[in-house]
């Protein structure tokens, strides 16, 4: 079970969102996580400067914090490292469909009332509704 934490969620929901704002703001650029990482694989994108900072700042910040603080949120999930490696093979596969993910369409694109990024948001979370259904319904869970 997890817990209820509105303040932390508020903190980090407004930190994407001056993240993607000033992204937007000072490089005119998605903070879509998918485009962005896409572009560090090789050959690498002409701009790729500002993508390995973003890359580094997302996954060096919480570092940070742990390392400052000692504050860690536990995990622990039930479901086989088989199902994870399928389900992340899976949501690659439809990002890579989607032109993008979650991030891009959801955070940014719904922002600036994209139709495309509200489709996308919107099959995302039929996709997601659907297969949770089916799996614990339908199948009876794994």
């Amino acid at each position: 079970m997890t817990e209820f934490t509105p303040w932390l969620s508020l903190l980090g929901g407004s930190l994407i969102g001056l993240a993607a704002v000033l992204l937007m703001a000072f490089h005119g650029r998605i903070a879509g996580m998918t485009g962005i990482l896409s572009a560090l694989i090789p050959p690498l994108s002409s701009d790729w400067g500002w993508r390995a900072a973003f890359i580094v700042g997302a996954i060096g910040a919480p570092a940070l914090i742990v390392a400052l603080t000692g504050y860690t949120i536990p995990f622990e999930s039930p479901t086989p490292a088989p199902w994870l490696i399928i389900g992340g093979l899976i949501a690659g596969a439809g990002a890579y469909f989607g032109s993008g993910c979650t991030s891009g369409h959801g955070v940014c694109g719904m922002a600036r009332v994209s139709p495309r990024s509200i489709v996308a948001t919107l099959t995302f979370m039929a996709s997601t509704a659907i297969t949770v259904f089916v799996i614990r319904h339908v199948i009876g869970g794994l």
